[in-house]
Parts: structure tokens; C-alpha cells; sequence
């Protein structure tokens, strides 16, 4: 019973006709692709150049800022990581008690360079936030991060924290 109704629809007209329309059309394509072949083979002087032309596309990127930092500048502000806080030594501090006006002289072992300091002077990536008789506090910030340590006199080797 299957093999009746295949046959009939196999042999309906409808059928005959749209496998021929599917079949003239698919010759026409073919043969329009084979003259378009010969003629791009003719137009290129009898040979057919097997190596395609390559194109590079390249993208061009343009910050516009603003009032955004750039994204491309390092976020560590200061390129000089000198001096360490293991690098210093305090020396000496000279100490106002209102807190205004003191000082502490620093000396770094390394390079036997001295430094005066205030309450908010930088040193390398270290702030100075606060000097006492004996001790001063450093305030240091890497990639966004803030901690404080202490330097205390004659103590070139314990970090002490309040």
C-alpha cells in the first residue's frame, strides 16, 4: 500500500513539473558558473592565478578622556620605590608638641642619602602622617591598599604599628 501511494505521487503532474523546473534551473546555474570561470580565465591572460590577495584591516583605538583618568597610565604614582621603609634609619626628631611644626631627619643606609621630614611630606610611596618624640608613622599605599608601619629611633630593623 505504501509503494501505491509513492508511485502516485511520484507521478502526479504537479511533481513531474516542479523536478523538471528544479532541474533546468540547477543546469543554468551550472553553466553560468563554467562561462563565468572561462571568462575570468580569459580576462587574466589564459591562466588563472591561484594565490588571493590579502587585505589587513587594521582597528584604530582613540581615548577620549573626559574627566576619566587613562586606563593605559600605571595607577602607582610615583616611579621611585626608593626608599623602603627597611631602607631608613631614623636619626633624630625634633618634636613640637602642639604637632605643627615637627621634624624628623631619616638617613637612608643604602645610598647614605638624608632626609627631613614633616607630617605630610612623601618619601618613595610612603606619607609621613604623624611624628612623636620617638616614633614616626608612615602611611603606605600600593594598588589601592593603605597600611602604616613605624620607624622608631635607633630601630632600623622591627616595624612597630600603634
Amino acid at each position: 500500500m505504501t509503494t501505491h501511494k509513492r508511485n502516485s505521487v511520484v507521478n502526479h503532474p504537479l511533481a513531474i513539473a516542479a523536478t523538471l523546473v528544479m532541474a533546468i534551473a540547477l543546469l543554468l546555474l551550472v553553466k553560468g558558473d563554467a562561462h563565468a570561470q572561462a571568462d575570468e580565465v580569459a580576462g587574466s591572460g589564459g591562466t588563472r592565478d591561484s594565490a588571493t590577495t590579502v587585505t589587513f584591516n587594521r582597528e584604530v583605538f582613540r581615548y577620549d578622556p573626559d574627566g576619566r583618568r587613562d586606563p593605559f597610565v600605571s595607577l602607582v604614582k610615583s616611579s621611585e620605590i626608593r626608599p623602603t621603609l627597611s631602607d631608613l634609619r631614623l636619626t633624630t626628631i625634633a618634636f613640637d608638641p602642639l604637632g605643627r611644626n615637627s621634624v624628623a631627619v631619616l638617613r637612608d643606609l643604602g645610598t647614605k642619602e638624608q632626609y627631613r621630614v614633616k607630617v605630610g611630606t612623601a618619601l618613595g610611596r610612603m606619607r609621613v602622617v604623624r611624628i612623636d618624640p620617638k616614633v614616626v608613622t608612615f602611611a603606605l599605599e600600593e594598588f589601592g591598599f593603605s597600611r602604616q608601619e613605624t620607624l622608631a629611633i635607633g630601630d632600623t630593623t622591627i616595624k612597630r604599628t600603634p
